[in-house]
């Protein structure tokens, strides 16, 4: 008989287990609590959309769009791509679901997106995200609350140190069409030097050239005109709260005048928290401000800013986090003890505590292999007996040290389901004592 071939994990996918599963829950966890510190609410859309979602959002000539993207027609010739990011499909949420009469709205999100692109360390085709957005709210205070809550959860994490704020301006619309105008022509002046790339970029994106893929247009970059002779004096006063606010708030940040978004909704604020800990793709944490991005799609003018995060490279900054240690190892010594061990098992879990329970394989290894998982309390069920009361009762042998707290828990759990002949040599912490308990 020919062997079965196992599939192989498709390239570019992971499987999550062990230290990377637990930094992984790590930082979705710190994610949660911060969230709710924020009164942000929770939000799940959908993993994939209709095509033009992303297109219109991502700008057809992006590298995420013209390449990256899983597009595939459905069986009603639908053209649908599975989510390269959140903001996109929040956005369309927004206008579809009428959300707009609960502006502004706080909302965050995780889960996997998906690009195809070439797999590297900490980069996937398919990631996870986390993503924090703010719609319907103009003022910059909402720019300063978001940036808060990224320096927040990177400190909640313990990985703030060595990772940078860095923040730009983009402007208003009047800002970005000067500009834009003076670029083209700084670039249409050394159009003879450019890459094919950057030639490119020149015709479509030519704002996007300020961070150019070829290392031989970045001298050419570097005598760019700065944004800052463009920017009215609305932009700049907008500009100035949100870095007021930040001061005001504690948080660090450096100025890059060189951070861009390429596409012409984006407006005002840009930021990305990076650092040199994860190799040359350094960036932890990205966004700005989107407030032609819904009009963009169709909906009402509509003002908004967001960040997004990958779950895997921060979870890369991390130190190996503990895995949640059994606080209960309940031992079945025989098999005739084994639904008692079970019962007392299930009440403790029913009361918070955490519980293993060890009663298959060979009776004589059940206590070694219990004893190697490193509870903090054993419980070892070694002997039960038919009482005339109809009790089916069990010797339960308590033998770790002393561990205060965690045995009033258990004796508190288990006399609600069970009787105990002598509950206060239990809370007495010996290192070896036995009681006699029924299901009464």
């Amino acid at each position: 008989m020919a062997r079965i071939e196992t599939p192989r994990r498709v390239r570019g996918t992971q499987d999550i287990f062990g230290d990377e599963q637990r930094r992984f829950a790590r930082v979705v966890e710190a994610f949660e609590h911060v969230r709710r510190l924020y009164c942000f609410q929770q939000v799940q859309v959908p993993v994939f959309e209709s095509t033009a979602v992303f297109a219109r959002s991502m700008g057809e000539t992006s590298d995420v769009v013209s390449k990256e993207m899983y597009t595939f027609p459905d069986r009603g010739d639908d053209l649908l791509t599975l989510r390269p990011e959140f903001t996109a499909g929040i956005c369309r949420a927004y206008i579809t679901e009428g959300w707009q009469q609960y502006a502004p709205l706080k909302l965050t999100t995780h889960g996997p997106v998906f690009r195809y692109e070439r797999p590297q360390k900490g980069r996937y085709r398919q990631f996870h995200q986390i993503d924090a957005e703010i719609i319907g709210a103009a003022e910059p205070q909402a720019d300063v609350e978001l940036l808060t809550m990224a320096d927040q959860l990177l400190k909640e994490l313990g990985i703030s140190e060595g990772v940078t704020l860095q923040l730009n301006t983009l402007g208003d619309a009047e800002t970005r069409e000067a500009w834009r105008a003076a670029l083209v022509a700084h670039f249409e002046a050394h159009r003879e030097e450019l890459s094919e790339d950057s030639l490119t970029r020149l015709e479509k994106n030519p704002m996007r050239i300020l961070d150019p893929k070829d290392p031989r247009d970045r001298p050419i970059a570097d005598l760019a005109p700065d944004i800052d002779a463009y920017l009215t004096d609305e932009a700049r006063a907008f500009f100035d709260a949100v870095t007021s606010g930040l001061d005001a708030a504690g948080v660090a940040w450096t100025r890059n005048a060189r951070l861009v978004r390429g596409l012409d909704y984006y407006r005002h604020t840009a930021f990305e928290f990076v650092t040199d800990r994860l190799g040359a793709q350094g960036t932890v944490l990205a966004g700005g401000r989107y407030d032609g991005l819904i009009g963009n799609l169709g909906g009402p003018e509509t003002p908004g800013v967001g960040w997004a995060a990958g779950i895997e490279r921060l979870g890369m900054l991390l130190e190996p986090p503990m895995g949640e240690q059994i606080e209960v190892a309940i031992v079945a010594e025989k098999n005739a003890v084994n639904d008692v061990a079970i019962r007392a098992t299930a009440t403790l879990r029913r009361h918070g505590v955490r519980t293993e329970i060890f009663l298959s394989g060979s009776e004589r290894k059940r206590f070694p292999k219990a004893k190697a998982a490193e509870p903090l309390l054993i419980i070892s069920i070694d002997q039960a007996v038919s009482p005339p009361d109809g009790h089916s009762l069990a010797r339960l042998s308590f033998t770790s040290p002393d561990t205060g707290d965690l045995q009033r828990r258990v004796d508190g759990a288990l006399r609600t389901g069970y009787r105990f002949d002598d509950p206060a040599g239990l809370l007495a912490g010996g290192t070896r004592s036995m009681y006699e308990i029924g299901n009464g």
